[in-house]
């Protein structure tokens, strides 16, 4: 008899196969093992998962269609809330948002809501036709950036009669996904799969088209474009600011998985014997990951924080430490040391709670008289990244940026200072979630929609 208080466990790749390909380490649910888990849930009357989820996908809905069999109906429930369920059932931090939430999870493990969305997504995708009869409307709407906030504006504005141009600066579609996030996350053929569906529904792609430097704003006026969004991310990586940084073998998250995803074994990088990933997210816990697949043999994580402070998702912890990567807490870098040019050290510094702010989380202060030094071949900085848009803002006339270094939107319509320009994902926030982007890119779709079709914005 099933356990109401436990997951249904689902497959992984195992541990001593896993670490020689870049394959996704989670399998998800089978048709059984899917209905299976969506009869723990027991259809909550107040829905917290609901308020915990950033777009407010209707959950207890979609995973009863589960429970009753009737998966292609559980996808168009979640489909009519968010546009990529199969890429954000895998890469979404379920745990802090619906799953956080989930009554289940007070007196045993909550539903595993993120493998139910990605499976009703990935079997209905891969065995029925989802492709949308679309009645024109000739109407031209530019998108630059096809990350998550411009592919979900996409997919809107072309399922809602639009001609949907969408800019790419790379010779890849995909922005994030494809080359932020690793296969063994998040299987290249899912993203695939979406932009194949793109192409279909009449979305034109136009690669090699960097926004500011190779096509401008007034250009795209005069190519007929009613209205444009920019959701051209975050690509700018954080630094350290201390000595060394520009030793050889130190490396940016963004540099090193930029290069892995798109190039595979033709990366051109440097990998060594010993790592150290500094930082304590996702990102920081992608690059270990991929350091270990690519040969590395002693991978280390340095966090200046506690590892119940680790920003990252517990599954890619668990992923990482079943991987042999062993993680440092309270320690921060002091500098890079080198020989000729070439990274040979780190000095590290002990940290400890000094308090904790308004919100919970700790502050942590250097302990005097602390340092120490470790050996390394290679480091990588994954402390995040920051909005890249000089190119944009400084070409373009009444485009404002707020005091964080974004584009300035208004909240609820995506709105730039210059009218019918709109902009949406981590170009405006910074570095955030897919599912955020998404809900950005959708919110602009909306709004250009009702913009076009004449009404205000104000309101929505």
């Amino acid at each position: 008899m099933q356990d109401l208080n436990k997951r249904v466990k689902v497959e992984e790749q195992n541990i001593n196969e896993r670490l020689s390909n870049f394959d996704e380490v989670v399998h998800g649910f089978t048709k059984d093992e899917a209905i299976l888990e969506a009869q723990r849930c027991i259809n909550c009357k107040t829905k917290p998962c609901v308020k915990g989820c950033p777009i407010s996908n209707d959950i207890p809905e979609f995973i009863g269609k589960i429970a009753e069999g009737n998966i292609q109906e559980a996808y168009e429930t979640v489909k009519s809330h968010n546009n990529f369920p199969a890429i954000c059932g895998r890469v979404c931090p379920q745990e802090d948002q619906c799953e956080g939430n989930c009554i289940r999870g007070k007196k045993g493990e909550p539903l595993a809501i993120g493998l139910l969305e990605r499976f009703c997504a990935d079997y209905t995708l891969e065995n029925m036709n989802t492709e949308k009869k679309i009645t024109k409307n000739n109407i031209k709407v530019a998108v630059v950036g096809s990350g998550p906030a411009g592919l979900a504006c996409a997919r809107d504005l072309v399922e809602g009669g639009y001609s949907v141009t969408l800019y790419e600066a790379l010779d890849t579609m995909g922005g994030i996904l494809i080359y932020g996030i690793p296969k063994f996350r998040l299987s290249r053929k899912i993203v695939d799969r979406e932009i194949e569906y793109l192409q279909k529904q009449g979305v034109e792609f136009v690669k090699n088209k960097r926004l500011g430097v190779d096509i401008t704003i007034e250009e795209l006026y005069q190519n007929g474009f009613n209205a444009i969004f920019i959701g051209t991310g975050a690509s700018k990586p954080k630094m350290l600011e201390i000595d060394g940084e520009n030793l050889k073998g130190v490396y940016t998250a963004y540099e090193y998985l930029f290069k892995v995803n798109l190039h595979g074994k033709n990366h051109g990088l440097e990998v060594g014997k010993k790592a150290v990933v500094i930082g304590g997210g996702n990102v920081a816990m992608d690059a270990a990951r991929v350091l270990k697949r690519l040969g590395a043999e002693d991978v280390t994580i340095i966090y200046r924080k506690t590892r119940t402070e680790m920003p990252a998702r517990k599954s890619e912890i668990h992923h990482a430490e079943e991987e042999n990567i062993k993680i440092m807490e309270l320690v921060n870098p002091v500098r890079f040391i080198g020989n000729d040019g070439r990274l040979e050290k780190i000095e590290l510094v002990k940290m400890e709670v000094s308090s904790t702010d308004e919100s919970g989380r700790i502050k942590t202060k250097a302990v005097d008289g602390s340092n120490f030094f470790i050996d390394v071949d290679i480091t990588i900085i994954a402390i995040g990244q920051e909005h890249d848009h000089t190119s944009i803002t400084k070409n373009t006339q009444n485009i404002s940026t707020h005091a964080g270094g974004g584009i300035l939107v208004h909240n609820e319509t995506m709105e730039t200072s210059k009218e019918n320009i709109f902009a949406g994902g981590d170009v405006v926030s910074g570095g955030s979630t897919v599912i955020e982007a998404i809900k950005a890119g959708k919110k602009a779709a909306k709004a250009i929609d009702k913009k076009i079709r004449g009404g205000s914005t104000n309101g929505l």
